[in-house]
């Protein structure tokens, strides 16, 4: 079971991000607003568009974690330069959540390039 730190302001679409990682069969991590401080996190659900996000996104993937981004805009050059295992904008698929976090979650390839996101960017996968 992987611990999955979900980062959104909105109380409503956290829940519903829990909701999804609980049925995964992993245990979601709510950030707790100021503390960037998650240690034993094994991957990242993000919204970019506020700045504890960026802070959050930038930290650990200075630690090789994985980030998911969900956001209402497209992804802007500053954020692919994290390099994020996905970016989704919303509205999406739940399902598209669960592929990329499953994605993201696996064991890391060298080998591995792309994943595939539901707004058909395709974001280098690094690590």
């Amino acid at each position: 079971m992987a611990r999955v730190l979900i980062c959104d302001p909105h109380a409503d679409i956290s829940a519903l991000l829990e909701l999804v990682v609980r049925r995964l069969g992993h245990e979601p991590v709510a950030y707790a607003d100021g503390e960037l401080d998650h240690i034993g996190v094994d991957a990242a659900v993000i919204e970019p568009g506020v700045e504890a996000g960026m802070r959050v996104a930038r930290r650990l993937r200075a630690q090789n974690v994985p980030v998911l981004f969900t956001s209402i805009y497209p992804a802007d050059a500053e954020m692919l330069e994290l390099s994020p295992a996905a970016y989704l904008v919303k509205p999406f698929p739940l399902y598209a959540l669960e592929r990329a976090l499953c994605s993201a979650l696996e064991p890391r390839d060298a080998s591995a390039v792309a994943q595939t996101t539901d707004t058909s960017h395709r974001v280098p996968r690094t690590g």
